[in-house]
């Protein structure tokens, strides 16, 4: 462990490199985030992120984030919960809610609570009323690398008020170092999406893949699936959380890397990276632009607290919250 930068109230930001089965991960305390990772035999970074901790301040994404309470949208900022109305932080368009608002997790400093050679456990308390949500929160991140070049990402939450809770990673990949990822092919497992409006928020309809850009059931170039317009867009793989099970493939030909995600999560979110403009150097040396990674987020359905015919992420005192994702690596080798 060593100290990676300071917030603007000097408070030191500190990055922990695990190593091993193939794999190297540097995890930061700033927002619980991957700020690094890599895989043996294969030179360039896997993920998008910075070198230095300012330009993750000044203009970061969420590269490689612990997103959260809540990851992705929720309509106008607001939801009900025990016939009580909570407005949330509207930090997105100036009227949605994002990522759990302006100083969600993925923007706040986590504690280090145990580490080793290949583990970090990180956790975070959030106060009653923080960004509107109710409820005193503790929440956990166990990032821990395994055998077969895996990455395994374990969330978990408490809280002492009925609250809702949907955590999820924001890393995004690039598995060859391209300067796009719209030649990589991706598999998911789903045979529904939920389209969106103008402002990216679910409509609340859920609509069968088939004949429609978003088919990604059998292995697609991405590129083939954004047709120029932007893929943002959550996959429905289940109706509620499940155990871990394998929901989509990443692969780069040039490269020969896979990626396969395992997860517990009843969706996953996919956005192509559509948006990405730094004017300042990544992790490769080069400029990251428009397409340069793809973000796969499993998650519960964005927007869920409008939809009762979404799974929900309701969280009651008496329950706890668990997420169990895996980002396993392979690469053929030439």
């Amino acid at each position: 462990m060593h100290k990676f930068g300071e917030m603007s109230d000097g408070t030191e930001v500190h990055r922990v490199q695990l190593s091993g089965y193939g794999l190297t991960a540097n995890i930061l305390t700033y927002g619980a985030v991957l700020q690094d990772l890599r895989l043996d035999g294969h030179e360039p970074p896997l993920v998008l992120g910075f070198e230095d901790f300012e330009s993750y301040l000044a203009y970061s994404p969420y590269f490689g984030a612990t997103a959260g309470r809540y990851i992705n949208r929720i309509r106008d900022g607001h939801f009900e919960i025990d016939g009580k109305t909570y407005q949330l932080d509207q930090n997105f368009l100036g009227k949605h809610c994002l990522h759990g608002g302006s100083a969600g997790i993925g923007k706040r400093i986590w504690d280090i609570e145990e580490q080793s050679s290949d583990s970090v456990t990180l956790s975070i308390v959030l106060a009653d009323g923080e960004m509107g949500f109710p409820g005193e929160m503790r929440v956990q991140a166990i990032f821990k690398l395994q055998p077969n070049s895996t990455l395994d990402i374990r969330y978990s939450a408490i809280t002492d008020k009925p609250t809702i809770c949907n955590i999820g990673h924001h890393s995004y990949f690039n598995l060859d170092g391209g300067k796009t990822i719209q030649e990589h092919t991706l598999q998911v497992h789903a045979s529904h999406y939920t389209p969106v409006d103008d402002e990216l928020i679910p409509t609340g309809k859920v609509v069968d893949v088939e004949s429609t850009r978003f088919n990604f059931q059998e292995p697609k170039e991405v590129k083939l699936g954004v047709q120029d317009e932007i893929l943002d867009h959550n996959f429905c793989l289940s109706s509620g959380r499940e155990r871990l099970r394998s929901v989509a493939t990443l692969h780069s030909p040039p490269s020969g890397v896979s990626m396969q995600i395992n997860t517990t999560e009843p969706g996953l979110q996919v956005y192509d990276g559509a948006k990405i403009n730094i004017p300042v150097l990544g992790l490769d040396g080069t400029m990251m632009e428009p397409r340069a990674g793809i973000a796969l987020e499993p998650q519960v359905w964005p927007d869920s607290t409008h939809h009762s015919h979404f799974p929900q992420a309701i969280l009651n005192p008496n329950e706890q919250y668990s997420q169990h994702t895996q980002f396993a690596f392979t690469k053929v080798r030439a």
